[in-house]
C-alpha cells in the first residue's frame, strides 16, 4: 500500500517523459527567445474610468540583449528601452537624454502599466536565477499543464519572492503566471491566450496582466506580429542606436 501510494503521488509530481522542473522552464523560455526574435504589438493599460494604448516595436537576441522602441502615442513615440545582460538604459527623446535605470527602479511601474520594468525589459532568466520544483498537474482554459513553482536563488536580483507557472505539456506554453512579492502575497497573475501559429510556433497572441488588490486594473498585451531567428547584428543594440531607431 506505502509503494502505490508513492507511486500515485510520483506521477502527479514528476512529468510523464521524465523532464525535470528545470528543463520544462528552459524549454518554455527558449520558445518565447528564439536565437532572435521581432516583434509588434498594442499594450492597453485599463483603469476604472479610463483606458490608454500604445504600441511598440520590439527586438531581442538571445537573453542579452533587447531593444524596445514605442511608436505610439504621439506624446512618448520616440522612447527606447534597452537591455544589455544586467544593465537596462532609457532614452528620452523630450529631454534628449539617456538614463541608466538602477536596480532599484526595476520594480516599479513601466510606462504606468501593470508591468514592472523587470517584466517587459528585463527577461527573468528563471532558469537561471530560480530553483524550481513541479508541484502536479493541473488544467488552464482546457491545456494540460505542469504547475511549477521557482524559488529565486539567495544571489539572484530579481523582483519576485516566488513565482508559480503554469507550463503546457503539448507546445511548452506558459498558459498562467502568479507573482508573488518577497512577503509572498500573491501581486499579479497573468493569464495567455488566442493561441496562435507564428512562423513554426504555437504562442499567445494576448496576455493580460491583472492586480490582484487592484479591481478594475489590468494590462492587456495583443501581439500583432511576432518573427523568431531574425539577422540582428550586435551592434543594433548600442546607446548610439536608441536615438536613431525608428
Amino acid at each position: 500500500m506505502k509503494n502505490l501510494v508513492f507511486l500515485i503521488a510520483l506521477f502527479f509530481v514528476l512529468p510523464s517523459n521524465g523532464q525535470t522542473a528545470a528543463e520544462i522552464i528552459k524549454k518554455a523560455e527558449e520558445k518565447l527567445r528564439g536565437k532572435s526574435s521581432y516583434a509588434e504589438m498594442s499594450i492597453t493599460t485599463v483603469r476604472p474610468k479610463w483606458s490608454r494604448e500604445m504600441m511598440l516595436k520590439s527586438w531581442a537576441k538571445g537573453s542579452d540583449l533587447s531593444l524596445i522602441y514605442i511608436t505610439a502615442p504621439s506624446r512618448e513615440k520616440g522612447t527606447v528601452f534597452l537591455k544589455k545582460k544586467r544593465e537596462v538604459w532609457n532614452w528620452i527623446p523630450n529631454i534628449e537624454r539617456t538614463i541608466k535605470l538602477p536596480p532599484s527602479m526595476m520594480s516599479q511601474s513601466w510606462m504606468g502599466t501593470d508591468l514592472t520594468n523587470d517584466d517587459l525589459v528585463r527577461e527573468s532568466e528563471k532558469d537561471n536565477d530560480f530553483t524550481h520544483k513541479i508541484l502536479g498537474i493541473d488544467t488552464v482554459n482546457g491545456y494540460p499543464c505542469w504547475k511549477i513553482e521557482s524559488i529565486p536563488k539567495e544571489d539572484a536580483a530579481v523582483v519576485w519572492g516566488k513565482i508559480i507557472s503554469w507550463i503546457g505539456k503539448k507546445h511548452f506554453i506558459t498558459h498562467k503566471t502568479e507573482m508573488y512579492d518577497e512577503d509572498l502575497f500573491l501581486v499579479n497573475i497573468m493569464i495567455a491566450s488566442d493561441i496562435k501559429q507564428f512562423a513554426n510556433k504555437f504562442l499567445p497572441a494576448k496576455l493580460e496582466v491583472l492586480p490582484v488588490e487592484k479591481k478594475g486594473h489590468k494590462t492587456v498585451i495583443q501581439y500583432v506580429a511576432l518573427k523568431f531567428d531574425v539577422p540582428i547584428n550586435d551592434t543594433f543594440f548600442s546607446l548610439q542606436n536608441m536615438r536613431k531607431i525608428k
